[in-house]
């Protein structure tokens, strides 16, 4: 179940302004398990990624509430927020 994809990856601001493209559950999971910090919506987002991860919920689902995560922290790129040739670049920066 490792490798489930999102229908749309998600793209998030890391290090120094560089965009971070997000293609599965395990992506996301791993990026806010290692996210600095506690607060709910940081908890909601590992643990469904981790329940996606383990099959009890769908991939979207837990997409949903990665992005809310990622939203209320400020990092959720938008679609029009980087150039169209810097989302199809992988930053390995977290």
């Amino acid at each position: 179940m490792l490798a489930q994809p999102f229908l749309k990856p998600v793209v998030v601001w890391v290090g120094l302004g560089f965009p971070r493209q997000l293609n599965t559950v395990a992506d996301a999971y791993q990026f806010a398990s290692e996210w600095g910090g506690n607060s709910p919506e940081q908890r909601a987002a590992v643990r469904a990624c981790k329940a996606a991860l383990a099959g009890d919920i769908d991939t979207e689902t837990a997409r949903g509430v990665f992005m809310a995560f990622a939203r209320k922290k400020d990092i959720l790129v938008e679609d029009t927020a980087i150039p169209p040739a810097a989302r199809n670049r992988r930053s390995s920066h977290v």
